[in-house]
């Protein structure tokens, strides 16, 4: 039985944060949790709380189940953009760039091996 965790408009470009996703992408919790805690990007200890959550989602709908027979595994993360604040900034001769501020939603699906074996 699968379990999902989200966080939406966090404020970090989704283009970095994918390249910390792809790196735990199928792999086991505990694997993932090693390569997102020793990861240098901003957005690695985010996904981090997020995939915590997930592994917390996932035992409370199975409190008869131990996390650590259950093998789990990341089933899949995605990060999309979020609400986009446009802001302007000062250009030289009275002009004025436009500054994108991004954000993103993380969404993390967690399931256990056991499940997909059945």
């Amino acid at each position: 039985m699968e379990a999902v965790a989200k966080l939406n408009d966090f404020p970090t470009s989704p283009r970095k944060a994918r390249l910390v996703a792809d790196l735990i992408r199928g792999k086991k919790v505990n694997l993932a949790l090693g390569i997102l805690s020793f990861q240098p990007q901003q957005a690695a200890p985010v996904i981090k709380k997020v995939l915590m959550s997930a592994v917390a989602n996932w035992q409370n709908k199975n409190e008869d189940l131990k996390i650590e027979e259950a093998d789990l595994y990341v089933k899949a993360i995605m990060i999309d953009g979020g609400r986009m604040l446009k802001r302007l900034r000062p250009a030289p001769q009275g002009r004025a760039y436009r500054v994108r501020k991004r954000s993103q939603h993380i969404t993390i699906v967690v399931d256990s091996l056991e499940s997909q074996a059945v």
